[in-house]
């Protein structure tokens, strides 16, 4: 079994060339399904799983009391495997797919309005270095709606000042261009003056560094959100993402088309882009009921 799941993580990493986070996910949901087999003392024989073994599978994560989201991801991994499997005729039938996927709640992004936003955005103190730093990753990540990820790997020649856009590379490491407007080019630019001044290791190309002067991490942007939220007297929780999910409300509220915010988000579906159509249809409908003398 380990040697089928070896050669599925070459395949991801070499012809896939997923993320190290979309790897690590994968890795950790295999080796979950390796120790259940093991502890229920089932063969590590690939041909002898069958749906049965990945239902009992489902129901341990179930008694574990993990969400109905991690179980769908932990299914979809498995389907992927033993698709990856079939398609190496190492495998004649995938037994993931006769297991119906748990039914996953929809939840409504959070977001903030545009008053918390901008409240958000003109927190850190642009006086030092790292309040310059912090006010350019807060402007880009809202301006461009890019995830966390997508943002730390970004390289001092992957932003285009005069142009006003930023070259991304997305899941699946697929790249796109995201434009971003006058107040993050203004933010980026006082940066930019100053990034020498954190020290730059030899050879260090990228765009946001931390206080070593080493290309900064996706802990350390929510850490600096968290102290942003908390100076901004922002009530509720947010998360890195939440700016994403602002852009996106933001510009739909704002009349943008559906396609446009689906290719900036960089989403493959244009069905992912639509649960924010959710967003403002719920916003319209409050107006509605606030306004109208029949509602």
């Amino acid at each position: 079994m380990e040697e089928y799941i070896t050669k599925f993580s070459n395949y991801l990493r070499g012809e896939k060339n997923v993320s190290p986070h979309t790897l690590k996910s994968y890795s950790s949901d295999l080796d979950d399904f390796l120790n259940f087999l093991k502890k229920e003392k089932i063969p590590l024989r690939i041909r002898y799983i069958d749906h049965l073994i990945i239902r009992r599978f489902l129901a341990s994560l179930q008694k574990r009391g993990l969400s109905h989201t991690t179980m769908a991801r932990k299914l979809a991994t498995l389907r992927s495997f033993f698709r990856f499997l079939c398609r190496e005729e190492d495998l004649e039938i995938n037994p993931a797919l006769g297991t119906r996927t748990p039914k996953i709640a929809k939840r409504l992004p959070k977001f903030l309005d545009l008053k918390e936003t901008f409240t958000l955005l003109e927190s850190p103190d642009e006086r030092n270095i790292l309040g310059l730093r912090d006010r350019a990753i807060l402007e880009l990540l809202y301006a461009t709606g890019m995830r966390v990820s997508e943002l730390v790997g970004l390289n001092v020649n992957s932003i285009d000042l005069l142009g006003g856009v930023a070259k991304v590379w997305g899941k699946g490491r697929k790249e796109r261009l995201v434009p971003f407007g006058t107040e993050a080019t203004r933010a980026l630019y006082k940066y930019l003056k100053r990034r020498e001044t954190l020290h730059p290791g030899e050879g260090e190309k990228g765009l946001f560094l931390n206080k070593s002067g080493a290309r900064i991490s996706a802990r350390s942007i929510r850490r600096l959100l968290d102290k942003y939220i908390k100076k901004a007297s922002l009530s509720q929780k947010i998360s890195p993402h939440t700016l994403r999910h602002s852009f996106a409300t933001h510009l739909l509220d704002a009349g943008a088309d559906l396609r446009s915010v689906q290719e900036l988000l960089g989403h493959a579906s244009l069905s992912t882009t639509q649960i924010y159509t959710h967003l403002t249809t719920e916003r319209l409908k409050k107006v509605y009921d606030k306004a109208h003398p029949r509602a």
